[in-house]
């Protein structure tokens, strides 16, 4: 069974390296999104449009997620729900959710939601630089070279 890819697209940055990547390692790619956007035509590329509920695509991802399949996501709750399901995490920075980070992670998100909750007015995320995107590919491509591995 090859490696399946799973995008929650909606507001991911490195798509364009995803297929790239996958279609090195021939896994294949399943774009996750709650409204149609363009994706390669190729048989390894799956265009998934879900409904508009809260959290439509997330659950999506979360109910395929597995052993074989890579999870790219920012999302730290659906990272949370795709490791427990024993999928390979990978945010779009590169940086991997593992099960011994992802308590940490889940901690600090709910610290900075009181913050705000509060008023205190607190920075967002990094603007995406090259750098996150060069971290990006080493870390999907060395996921997909364990997987195949497997």
């Amino acid at each position: 069974m090859n490696t399946r890819i799973l995008v929650d697209a909606d507001a991911c940055p490195v798509k364009d390296e995803i297929y790239r990547v996958a279609f090195r390692h021939d896994a294949t790619v399943a774009v996750v999104s709650n409204m149609a956007m363009r994706v390669p035509v190729d048989t390894r590329v799956e265009r998934v449009v879900v409904g508009p509920e809260f959290d439509a695509a997330d659950d999506w991802i979360a109910e395929r997620a597995g052993p074989r399949t890579i999870a790219v996501t920012s999302d730290i709750l659906l990272a949370d729900r795709c490791l427990k399901a024993g999928a390979t995490v990978i945010a779009p920075t590169g940086k991997p959710f593992t099960a011994g980070s992802i308590g940490a992670a889940i901690a600090t998100r709910a610290i900075m939601a009181d913050l705000r909750a509060g008023g205190d007015v607190v920075g967002g995320p990094a603007p995406f630089s090259n750098v996150d995107r060069s971290c990006f590919l080493q870390a999907l491509d060395g996921a997909l070279v364990r997987l195949g591995r497997a």
